[in-house]
């Protein structure tokens, strides 16, 4: 008897320990247009990171589960194109008062990433950095603007100011968050801006993206996007009026679809007045679809016809564009174009940056940069963001309990009060 229970003691363990997750997302669609899925799965995320996208993942060794059925589970939104330079006191500069603060209209939008186009330069960098970047819960990247003061009106009209080996330099010193260059707003008849803008680009092999500024017969559009821009390189706000686009007969100018083919990124840039119905419309039509979708984001586009990045998306659904390629256009299509491939997906290892969305069926209307409304019966509504690991807006409170289970109302002992470590 001794004998059998020495034995025993020594045969080997066999059950396997349940797996322990932070938070599990239980019975969404969940839509991953780099991983082609597009099913109900259960998303787990365990320190700050997705580690299982499944069918039926156990629950019962995780912090939350948050019941997602009947929504739609998707990458955290990367918004290509906006301005959060704010803070600086700079009047009507999109580095100062034009800007907005990011975290207060992001994570309501289901965005965890944002790109400011061009609101610094390679002199005021280091401050965006300090002011904004290191600050912010959402994760801020930057094109560098040309100029090396930003985009603050006058100074954006000095050729002198626009230095490409500086701008390269810049961006060689923090390679994790500039993502390449911009150009914006240039009056002037020459090419100057650019081309200097495309030679920092060659200097750091990084991207740009171009704001074309005022549409000049001495530098033609057709010119920039068949001519100038090389494959990777960004043409935003593709439908403001100013593009020759539609033909008097109503034919899609062929040199648009010729240049995207040849790897020129088109880009939506709503902005407060770089999106109309006008172009938009036969444009899709025939075709011409954006690689990526982008707010614009400032003070006036936010409070306008673009609004926000859900409602930007929702124009593209009900203009016939799939609901699959809208959140692609919204989440890998922006990180792929800025190299981030670490970003816009839902891959097993990737940041838990993750979006809940929720799409309503109505009558609802939808508005133009100059002021024409579309009617539209879809709408796209942020339920929950997740950044990093952690719910960071809730519209209903799902991850939450009733008031009446509530136990406690301490705050949680391990919280010191800090934000996390920028990832």
């Amino acid at each position: 008897m001794l004998r059998s229970f020495v034995f025993l003691l020594f045969l080997p363990i066999c059950v396997v320990a349940q797996e322990h997750y932070d938070l599990v997302l239980k019975g969404g669609r969940v839509i991953d247009p780099h991983n082609g899925k597009d099913e109900v799965l259960d998303v787990a995320i365990r320190d700050h990171k997705v580690v299982a996208v499944a069918k039926k993942i156990g629950p019962a060794d995780a912090d939350k589960v948050v019941e997602v059925s009947g929504l739609i589970v998707v990458p955290g939104l990367v918004d290509i194109h906006t301005h959060v330079y704010a803070g600086t006191g700079l009047r009507g500069a999109y580095d100062g008062d034009n800007s907005v603060y990011p975290d207060g209209f992001t994570f309501r939008s289901c965005v965890t990433t944002v790109v400011d186009a061009g609101s610094s330069g390679y002199r005021n960098f280091p401050d965006f950095k300090d002011r904004i970047i290191d600050r912010a819960r959402t994760r801020v990247l930057a094109f560098l603007n040309i100029v090396g003061a930003g985009m603050g009106g006058k100074v954006e009209q000095d050729a002198d100011l626009m230095e490409p080996g500086a701008a390269a330099q810049m961006a060689r010193q923090y390679p994790n968050i500039i993502v390449g260059f911009k150009t914006a707003h240039y009056r002037g008849p020459e090419w100057i801006a650019v081309d200097r803008v495309l030679e920092a680009g060659k200097l750091a092999n990084l991207p740009v993206m171009i704001d074309f500024g005022e549409f000049r017969p001495e530098r033609p559009y057709e010119d920039l996007v068949s001519k100038k821009l090389q494959p990777g390189d960004i043409s935003t706000h593709m439908y403001i009026d100013y593009v020759p686009m539609i033909d008097n007969e109503g034919k899609l100018r062929p040199y648009l679809l010729e240049a995207q083919k040849r790897g020129v990124i088109f880009d939506v840039g709503h902005g407060g007045g770089s999106f109309v119905y006008n172009q938009a419309v036969p444009a899709i039509q025939q075709g011409f679809l954006p690689n990526s979708i982008s707010t614009d984001l400032h003070i006036g586009s936010m409070n306008a016809g673009m609004k926000d990045m859900t409602n930007v998306m929702s124009k593209f659904l009900n203009l016939g564009v799939s609901l699959n390629d809208v959140v692609a256009k919204s989440t890998w299509a922006p990180a792929t174009e800025m190299h981030h491939e670490d970003l816009g997906t839902l891959s097993v290892g990737s940041y838990a940056d993750v979006a809940v969305l929720r799409l309503e069926h109505g009558k609802f209307g939808f508005v133009d940069s100059l002021g024409g409304r579309a009617d539209g019966t879809q709408k796209l509504v942020c339920e929950m963001t997740i950044r990093d690991g952690s719910v960071v807006w809730d519209l209903n409170g799902l991850a939450r309990i009733p008031w009446q289970e509530r136990t406690s109302y301490k705050v949680d002992p391990k919280w010191d009060g800090q934000l996390p470590a920028r990832r």
